[in-house]
């Protein structure tokens, strides 16, 4: 094993992505045994997400799932990937990382975004635009404030001030300069695009402030990894989401995971299938072999110190398998000692 992969850590965001024939109560309830699985494979960290109004994805209330995630588990950090700040108030998130931090001492993270929902129907129901975004920086500050007892407001926020709840900021676009601002770690995505992934990279370290957070730079690569005992069962686990985004941008509505057998079998219309051959494109799938030389190129290239692997398919079962293959090639066992 190369000294690279060995030394990262290894950590999983699960969007609650809903499956053909199944519910969303099966969804979350999927991401809880999911969390459990994890946890005893020794994957640092377990995140949930949140996305409103989409038909394939049930998890709409991170800090919600988040504190069942945290109930029905021990040891591993559980956190979100992330609440999106322009949403909500700083000070409820406050208030709601408190209450988890509080029940869960010392295992709560806190991954922040920037963004306000896909469509503008989504928009509209949160009482949000998309300039609401431009204020993300003004956002975090606010919030870290909170924990920190520094508002102007004389209000406290309770149980959060004088906790330390690890903030993550969840890097698209201009976060990476924010992060570095704040002197927060960031997560930034994705693999499929290396170079403007490295560019801002580079951005974060070059600018990075040290804060009472942070000392010094963090970086989270997030990205889909597939690892089978062929290339080609590997390939079939990215077939579900490709044809769902692939879906998505022709047809207007995110759907449910479709098996990967009933996508191959599809009849495609010219742009349906340019989107699906790009969708799978840029991941990291196939091997043991194969993945461990593709990780240990792209956390050299990166200087990562945790990969988070963002995976989503049909079958539950190939999923837990693949990332079992993948603790193995990071020997996660070692966190479970």
């Amino acid at each position: 094993m190369s000294s690279a992969v060995a030394s990262a850590r290894f950590s999983v965001l699960d969007r609650s992505r809903t499956r053909e024939g199944h519910t969303h109560a099966e969804a979350l309830r999927d991401t809880v045994v999911l969390a459990r699985e994890l946890e005893a494979l020794g994957y640092h960290r377990f995140w949930v997400s949140e996305h409103h109004g989409v038909p394939g994805v049930a998890g709409s209330a991170p800090t919600v799932l988040a504190a069942a995630v945290a109930a029905a588990t021990r040891t591993i950090r559980v956190g979100t990937g992330g609440v999106m700040l322009p949403n909500h108030r700083p000070l409820v998130v406050a208030e709601q990382f408190g209450v988890l931090e509080s029940l869960f001492p010392g295992r709560i993270d806190m991954g922040l975004g920037r963004s306000v929902g896909f469509t503008d129907g989504v928009r509209r129901a949160l009482g949000r635009g998309k300039d609401d975004a431009e204020d993300f920086a003004a956002q975090l500050d606010e919030l870290l404030g909170w924990f920190e007892g520094t508002s102007p407001t004389g209000v406290h926020a309770r149980p959060a001030e004088g906790l330390r709840v690890p903030p993550f900021v969840l890097a698209m676009g201009e976060g990476a300069g924010i992060a570095a601002r704040a002197g927060l770690p960031m997560v930034i995505g994705d693999l499929r695009n290396r170079e403007k992934m490295l560019r801002g990279i580079d951005h974060y370290r070059v600018r990075f402030r040290p804060s009472p957070w942070a000392s010094q730079p963090y970086v989270v690569v997030s990205g889909t990894i597939a690892v089978a005992a062929t290339p080609e069962e590997a390939r079939r686990l990215l077939v579900p989401e490709a044809w769902s985004m692939a879906y998505a941008r022709t047809h207007g509505t995110f759907p449910p995971l479709p098996p990967a057998e009933r996508i191959e079998s599809r009849t495609m219309t010219a742009k349906e299938r340019g989107l699906y051959e790009s969708g799978l494109a840029g991941h990291i799938a196939g091997t043991e072999e194969q993945v461990a030389d593709e990780l240990e190129m792209l956390l050299k290239a990166t200087g990562a110190q945790e990969i988070l692997v963002t995976t989503s398919t049909h079958d539950r079962s190939a999923l837990l398998d693949s990332y079992r293959r993948l603790a193995g090639i990071a020997n996660l066992e070692k966190n479970t000692e």
